[in-house]
């Protein structure tokens, strides 16, 4: 911050908490301006000389930074050869040192100081800078990484998301690849980092404050796991037309391309590839187009078959994940067209793709993710029945049945946290276990993948996520007396040997000591006698059935978290948006 024209600076390892504490003790006066930054250790040890701000040798100039300077070795031994010391192992650091050396040669100007700062950095950036020559100016500029300006009233912000500043104002500009901005109290202005005028892209924030908070519950992920009703009517609102068909306005790709698409791969990483494992049995189903799932970050390296006929669907909730943004880039320039579904408004990923399908889930702020998931999923249906719709694969009646029954998983999600209290004190009753494996079929295995997940990231435990019929294949191996096993149970009024052969399994693990739970649907009692525990979801049609099933597992990570004394909303080591590869 500048205090009386004077940078002042403190900083702590660990949570925000400890900085709090500091500053509590030693209060500071700020001059309107300022600028922090929480970040988890990329380059040297997370301690108190490594975290940011980080300042030039003369405290003449402070910059945070989000994602990696590749280049920063080069940068620093060019640094110290112009005698240059460094106080901290961090790539930041550079940045500093080079922005002091260039307010020398531009007159104390920033903002013109930044732009050839920029030119020679390499790999992803957000960077943010105040200096004692400009008081009252706050620069910042992104590369692959997500930079936003709110314009309040006599007040303006930078953040890399609007849940930053959403309680000030709700006017935002996203800004572009390669720009630099500079704001002041009542003004802003954007240039390339050449220092040609530039223009970001407007919007307008439709949730408000009250959907960052917490709202009573102990946490965000148990708030916006209780949001998921609300977060799937969102996704599927508005997309019929006066006809009854179902519509995309988002997806303005010409019709002829998308009938003559012959292969469809959907690209993502973490919880987005489980619920791009789930869309691709909705997809395969109903349009009859080839479906791969491919993590986003292994993609381009593996020379994908991609042409003029491929549909690459991209799937995350921030539209800033680095590996999935570099996926998409490939995808485009093998010919590829590219859909995005995405949960953030203007972010890189959807700009960057020829369309977009936003879920409108409003923000997800726990690092877990849980109402993107689902919401994601329903995103992925409305594609799979438009591209079946506009193929001709499905006729509208058909259509227009499933939509029916997708408009009513949002209730079926509700009666699920109904019992949310059993669930989690079922997970309270389990903090001891230190493994929990899932099992699952057909659509049910994404979702087993998805609640081990939850587990790792949360709860700390391990937890792995199998495919049913590879019990007998090695995984049987590690059943042995009191080992947890969630088995995701499908529908008897599908493929009846699908629900014979899980029956099946649980026997087999059950024999040998497993503690079986199993999630069901009502009025499923075959699997009564095998189990030491049974979770029900409502009836549904067996494609649609993730979205209920995966809300117990959300809840009992939840709940087996908590009860070890774990931050839930900020697991160690992890991040909400995994901006650089």
């Amino acid at each position: 911050m500048l205090s009386d024209g004077k940078l002042q600076t403190e900083k702590r390892a660990g949570k925000l908490a400890n900085l709090r504490a500091a500053l509590q003790a030693n209060p500071r006066s700020a001059d309107g301006i300022g600028i922090g930054h929480t970040r988890w250790a990329t380059h040297g040890a997370p301690t108190d000389g490594n975290a940011h701000p980080h300042v030039d040798e003369m405290n003449r100039v402070a910059v945070v930074h989000n994602g990696i300077i590749e280049n920063f070795a080069q940068l620093r031994m060019e640094l110290e050869e112009r005698g240059c010391k460094f106080r901290s192992e961090t790539d930041t650091e550079v940045v500093a040192h080079m922005l002091s050396e260039q307010l020398t040669e531009h007159n104390g100007d920033l903002g013109a100081a930044m732009r050839p700062v920029c030119r020679r950095l390499e790999g992803a950036f957000t960077l943010v800078a105040i200096s004692e020559d400009d008081p009252g100016l706050v620069v910042a500029a992104r590369r692959n990484s997500p930079l936003v300006v709110g314009r309040g009233n006599g007040e303006n912000f930078l953040a890399s998301d609007v849940a930053a500043f959403i309680a000030h104002t709700r006017d935002a500009i996203e800004l572009g690849q390669d720009q630099v901005v500079t704001i002041t109290a009542d003004s802003h202005s954007i240039t390339d980092f050449d220092g040609n005028p530039s223009e970001g892209k407007e919007f307008r924030v439709m949730w408000d404050a009250a959907a960052a908070e917490k709202g009573g519950y102990p946490s965000f992920m148990e708030k916006e796991i209780h949001e998921q009703p609300a977060a799937i009517d969102q996704t599927l609102m508005g997309r019929l037309d006066t006809a009854g068909r179902l519509v995309l306005d988002e997806l303005n790709i010409d019709e002829s391309v998308l009938r003559s698409v012959d292969k469809i791969v959907v690209v993502a990483c973490g919880t987005a590839y489980h619920s791009g494992l789930v869309a691709k049995y909705a997809i395969e189903h109903w349009c009859r187009i080839p479906t791969e799932v491919e993590l986003a970050h292994e993609f381009r390296y593996r020379d994908p078959i991609v042409n003029e006929k491929t549909l690459v669907v991209s799937l995350s909730q921030s539209g800033e994940t680095m590996d999935t943004i570099m996926a998409v880039r490939h995808a485009r320039e093998q010919g590829a067209k590219t859909v995005a579904i995405c949960n953030t408004n203007g972010s890189t990923i959807p700009r960057e793709s020829d369309a977009v399908i936003y879920t409108h889930a409003g923000p997800e702020i726990a690092v877990a993710s849980t109402k993107a998931f689902l919401s994601q999923i329903a995103a992925a249906y409305l594609l799979g029945l438009y591209l079946a719709q506009l193929r001709g694969n499905k006729f509208a009646d058909e259509v227009a049945d499933i939509l029916a029954e997708l408009n009513t998983m949002g209730a079926k999600i509700q009666q699920v946290l109904d019992g949310a209290a059993e669930i989690k004190a079922f997970g309270t009753s389990m903090a001891d276990a230190t493994s929990v494996l899932f099992l699952g079929r057909h659509v049910g295995f994404p979702v087993a993948l998805e609640g081990a997940l939850k587990l790792k990231e949360i709860a700390y435990i391990h937890a792995e996520g199998f495919a049913a019929g590879e019990l007998k294949h090695g995984p049987i191996a590690l059943i042995e007396p009191g080992q947890p096993v969630f088995v995701v149970v499908p529908s008897r009024r599908g493929r009846d040997s699908l629900h014979a052969k899980i029956v099946s399994n649980i026997q087999e693990i059950r024999a040998r000591g497993a503690v079986t739970i199993c999630i069901a649907e009502e009025g499923d009692e075959a699997v009564t006698p095998y189990a030491d525990h049974v979770i029900r979801v409502p009836q549904s049609p067996t494609l649609l059935a993730p979205l209920l099933t995966t809300v117990p597992l959300q809840l009992f990570a939840c709940a087996m978290a908590e009860a070890k004394g774990y931050d839930v909303d900020q697991p160690r080591n992890l991040a909400k948006s995994v901006t650089v590869e």
